[in-house]
């Protein structure tokens, strides 16, 4: 007999247990695997899309680890417009610190890249401040 007759060649019988051939779905059916959206949530400048996206979903609800990165991904991304946003037009009126908005766009985007690689590998991986504010968000509900 092959492992997935459903019924005996010889008598006809049932099988009382046959193995179901496993069901081929479509990517699209499938949706979005949990470690793929992870690494999603820090892609530098649109990551946030993705983070609003597994924080609105019902399907991720109870997955702690994926909302954990959602939360840091988008208020890294809000780190960069503080940074983008303010200290970027207070630099055109103090030359000094022109230098130092270079400096901490740059650490913001080294910490995206870094952040998609903790999370290409699963380890969770909580950022000073920012970490800890996500923690706090997933603490509330």
């Amino acid at each position: 007999m092959e492992p997935a007759d459903q019924f005996c060649p010889k008598c006809g019988a049932r099988q009382e247990t046959a193995p179901q051939p496993p069901s081929r779905t479509s990517p699209r059916s499938a949706g979005l695997d949990p470690h793929t959206a992870s690494i999603l949530c820090y892609i530098p400048f649109v990551g946030w899309i993705a983070a609003l996206v597994v924080l609105a979903s019902h399907r991720f609800r109870e997955n702690r680890t994926l909302r954990f990165h959602a939360f840091q991904g988008l208020y890294l991304f809000v780190a960069w417009l503080i940074v983008d946003w303010v200290f970027g037009p207070m630099s055109w009126f103090m030359r000094g610190v022109f230098p130092m908005v270079g400096l901490m766009r740059a650490a913001i985007i080294a910490t995206w890249i870094f952040m998609m690689v903790k999370a290409g590998r699963d380890e969770v991986f909580s950022l000073p401040i920012i970490g800890e504010l996500a923690e706090r968000s997933l603490s509330e509900r």
